[in-house]
């Protein structure tokens, strides 16, 4: 049993093809019934955010798995193989685990420790146990992964200062308006974690905006946020108005999940304003970029905050970085002790069952046997099997955590026709 990764992000793709190839959650348990409709894939993750769609999974054969994989994504999303390939990331076995436990540690975010992606791998985690789709060795590199996510939040200062998304976003807007944004009124649209993040940023800032609107397809869900903060700048409005509070609102921030864009360059009059495109797909239509005193920023613009924040940082990340391969370390050990057990453990079994049976076997000759003559055989044959199983069995927990452990545990499969 191998694990594979395969996917793209913002380290090897461009946002446009990102934008393309990003899964909604609703859609997850569709993909995963393909992905496991193959013959190379057994088990199956999806994870798909802002900037990354990955699957994580356990595979046969390697090629036939890429392959598999790969087609399942490009077909889901209508996107060229070619294109999807060319850009692609493919990590094998150990190399999962360093991905895997980079990710979810925030090293491999473009706000580096930001929060969001552990609450992402939960719920893609969690989606995959729902289609059962996922079985106990993906879902201990997952958890495993997490656990070390929050050691690395916990024991360094990664997490200090632009953390998140949301305060990346919070960060990019009062770099673009300067003080002036105590006299704006701000529109964020969406009421998931990221957005509701950018309301409580906007609201705890000492001279934050002059009145922002939460607008959300679901009202109630919007109104949770505004009566949480208790604060009387923050109001809801409801969906049906969210286009005329675009264009009356100085700035506008997207944070929803949508298919496609809710506004474009026709939905909006000349008036100056700012907006900040967060979705993925992107909620705001590139063509308002036509609009002259329309500033759109999206996700790439964060790169700049981001980078600003990290100048007095760089001995945490490699805080970080030594807690995840500690961490890595640690999961593989305890991975291979378990292989070397398991094997260990079949092998024995086997080595009784072939003792047990022919002693059942020849149990004529042995019936004039007295109780006692009966218990001796036994107890001479159980001693035969734990000698003949010792050096083998001495050899493969000496071993267990190298290679050389990996290849004797190989050697017994193949020699006894072990599962």
């Amino acid at each position: 049993m191998s694990f594979l990764s395969v996917g793209i992000s913002h380290d090897h793709a461009p946002l446009d093809l990102l934008e393309r190839v990003t899964i909604p959650e609703d859609e997850f348990g569709k993909v995963l019934g393909a992905l496991l409709a193959n013959a190379n894939i057994q088990e199956a993750v999806v994870v798909s955010t802002c900037l990354r769609t990955e699957v994580y999974a356990v595979i046969d054969r390697f090629h036939g798995a890429v392959d598999e994989i790969t087609a399942t994504l490009a077909a889901h999303r209508e996107v060229d193989v070619d294109e999807l390939a060319a850009h692609r990331t493919i990590q094998f076995d150990r190399g999962v685990a360093n991905h895997l436990f980079r990710v979810a540690s925030g090293l491999k975010s473009v706000v580096p420790g930001e929060f969001e992606v552990l609450g992402q791998l939960r719920r893609s985690l969690e989606r995959a146990e729902e289609e059962h789709a996922v079985g106990p060795e993906l879902s201990e590199l997952f958890h495993r992964s997490m656990s070390a996510g929050r050691r690395v939040r916990a024991e360094t200062a990664i997490a200090r200062g632009t953390t998140s998304f949301a305060q990346a976003t919070v960060d990019l807007v009062r770099r673009q308006v300067g003080p002036t944004l105590a006299s704006m009124s701000v529109a964020v649209v969406g009421a998931g974690q990221l957005a509701e993040g950018v309301v409580r940023g906007l609201a705890g800032l000492t001279e934050g905006p002059a009145g922002v609107v939460v607008v959300n397809r679901t009202y109630d869900t919007a109104l949770g946020i505004a009566t949480s903060l208790g604060d009387p700048r923050v109001t809801v409005a409801p969906w049906e108005e969210l286009l005329s509070l675009v264009r009356e609102s100085n700035i506008s921030i997207f944070a929803a999940d949508v298919p496609e864009s809710l506004v474009t360059a026709s939905d909006l009059d000349h008036r100056e304003r700012l907006i900040v495109d967060l979705g993925m797909p992107r909620c705001v239509d590139a063509s308002v970029d036509a609009l002259a005193h329309t500033t759109r920023l999206d996700i790439a613009h964060l790169e700049s905050v981001v980078r600003a924040t990290l100048a007095d940082r760089h001995a945490e990340l490699d805080a970080a970085d030594d807690i995840v391969n500690v961490e890595i370390e640690k999961y593989l050990e305890d991975r291979r002790s378990r292989g070397a057990a398991a094997i260990v453990s079949e092998f024995r079994e086997l080595l009784d069952g072939i003792r047990t049976a022919e002693i059942d076997r020849r149990s004529s000759d042995l019936s004039d046997l007295t109780p006692e003559q009966r218990e001796k055989v036994e107890s001479l044959t159980r001693s035969l099997v734990a000698k003949i199983a010792h050096t083998p069995t001495l050899a493969l927990k000496e071993a267990a955590g190298t290679d050389r452990g990996l290849r004797l545990t190989e050697a017994l499969r193949n020699l006894f026709d072990l599962g």
